[in-house]
């Protein structure tokens, strides 16, 4: 027998793979055209070949938004945590994937062990296994070490 609470732990899974396809599209899109201003063509075009309801086209426009938005914050602690490795050099889907379980810990304020196991089924979807042992080290240092010590509001706060 399926819960409400299971349908409902489902349906934020799938909010998240939507949100990680849309942050996916627009990092590929602003590579190939120089810029990241398209972004509404690109959310068109995205909508039109993933149909979702709309609840879950809010909640991964929101999520994906806000990963974005954070980014002056989230960058420099992926930075920071993942050793020897620059955002711009790792895969972007794994990149992705980091950002977005990093926004959910600082802004949405989602358990720390909730938001990573969250990611690494993400990398096992996505991504693969190296991909899911790394993100796993990264986030894991980045829990231990600045979650609840920094929160995207903090930063904003500092500039």
């Amino acid at each position: 027998m399926v819960t409400a609470r299971a349908d409902s732990r489902r349906e934020r899974h799938r909010i998240r793979e939507t949100a990680l396809q849309l942050l996916y599209q627009w990092e590929v899109a602003a590579i190939a055209m120089g810029e990241a201003d398209d972004a509404d063509d690109a959310l068109a075009l995205f909508w039109s070949t993933h149909p979702a309801p709309k609840t879950r086209q809010a909640g991964a426009l929101r999520l994906a938004r806000g990963t974005v938005g954070a980014l002056p914050t989230i960058d420099p602690l992926i930075e920071s945590h993942a050793e020897h490795w620059r955002p711009e050099r790792m895969a972007v889907i794994d990149r992705l994937i980091m950002r977005l379980a990093i926004y959910e810990m600082l802004v949405e304020r989602m358990p720390p062990a909730v938001a990573i196991d969250e990611a690494l089924e993400l990398a096992r979807t996505f991504s693969g296994e190296e991909a899911v042992r790394f993100i796993n080290g990264v986030l894991d240092a980045i829990r231990r070490d600045a979650v609840g010590a920094v929160t995207v509001e903090d930063a904003a706060d500092s500039e």
